[in-house]
């Protein structure tokens, strides 16, 4: 059986899951940084860890034929020139964390759980009323596994969801798909929106001054899916001048966020260090362990990447 090297600051618990998990033979080194990997590396065939360590590396190793990413998003492996190789990512188990992410911030938002925290700093009384999410209107942008979860979710709250999809296909738990091509009409009709989108040329600042402008004034936005899909400087504006309600961003251009970044003190904006779904051992390392299981039986591979779309 081929030699797998992880790579990753979790080498170890990805090792011990794996070890746990397989019922066959599975040889593997932990490597915790790039270092030790160049040190490991004899030609193996097979890496399995974080994209970003990876593709600082994967330059100098010819042999690789198998890459499987710890993470939903490839972005740093699509940043460089080789494709030689198949590339996997992970998809299908980050729906509830990021489900229980987005539906924390929109409860929040219309509990004034951030207000009331101020108000009571302050010793002050504040009675005003929540809102509540029963028949808003939510709009996903990206129907992929992450956004069917969480619409699936939405609906136990009585929430009406829209979906934006480059094809528009109908799908379970969305009132309806639309297109990319009707996204400014998708947005005047929603009082939530969440982008799952990945980064890819077409994503690239769909979210404008124009396209903002279309959104209520009520409106909040929840960005978990990849940064480049907002123009921050757009939506600083719009929240600076009362054209948005609020906006929670979990990905940034940048990470972490620079401290000069204005982002930091622009009202109504709560910013996370790209929390909202974690790559735990325990939720990753059956990916890989089927995966390898397909890899040396020759049959085909669980969530191969298509280079050509970036996903």
């Amino acid at each position: 059986m081929p030699d797998c090297l992880i790579v990753s600051a979790a080498a170890n618990e990805f090792a011990e899951e794996i070890e746990r998990l397989a019922d066959f033979s599975l040889p593997v080194k932990a490597c915790t940084s790039t270092e030790k990997a160049l040190d490991e590396y004899t030609d193996q065939t097979v890496l399995f860890g974080n994209p970003d360590m990876i593709a600082s590396i994967l330059p100098e190793m010819p042999s690789v034929d198998w890459v499987q990413s710890t993470w939903a998003g490839i972005t740093p492996l699509l940043a460089i020139d080789r494709r030689d190789y198949v590339l996997t990512n992970v998809r299908d188990v980050f729906g509830p964390q990021m489900s229980e992410y987005v539906m924390g911030y929109l409860l929040a938002h219309e509990l004034k759980v951030l207000q009331r925290m101020k108000h009571q700093r302050k010793h002050n009384w504040f009675d005003t009323r929540s809102g509540s999410l029963q028949g808003k209107r939510l709009g996903i942008m990206g129907t992929g596994s992450i956004g069917r979860h969480i619409a699936q979710t939405a609906t136990f709250f009585g929430i009406k969801v829209t979906g934006l999809s480059r094809s528009g296909v109908p799908l379970p738990a969305f009132e309806k798909v639309v297109p990319v091509s009707q996204l400014h009409d998708f947005l005047g009709e929603i009082d939530y929106l969440v982008s799952t989108l990945p980064q890819t040329d077409e994503t690239d600042n769909l979210l404008d001054k124009a396209a903002l402008a279309r959104l209520p004034a009520h409106a909040y936005f929840i960005n978990i899916g990849r940064s480049n899909v907002i123009h921050d400087e757009a939506l600083i504006d719009a929240l600076q001048h009362g054209k948005l309600a609020g906006a929670t961003l979990d990905v940034f251009d940048g990470e972490p966020v620079p401290q000069d970044s204005p982002l930091w003190d622009t009202p109504d904006l709560s910013i996370t260090a790209h929390i909202a779904a974690i790559s735990h051992p325990s939720l990753i390392a059956p990916i890989f362990v089927e995966n390898y299981r397909r890899y040396t039986s020759k049959q085909p591979l669980k969530y191969i990447v298509d280079f050509s779309a970036a996903y």
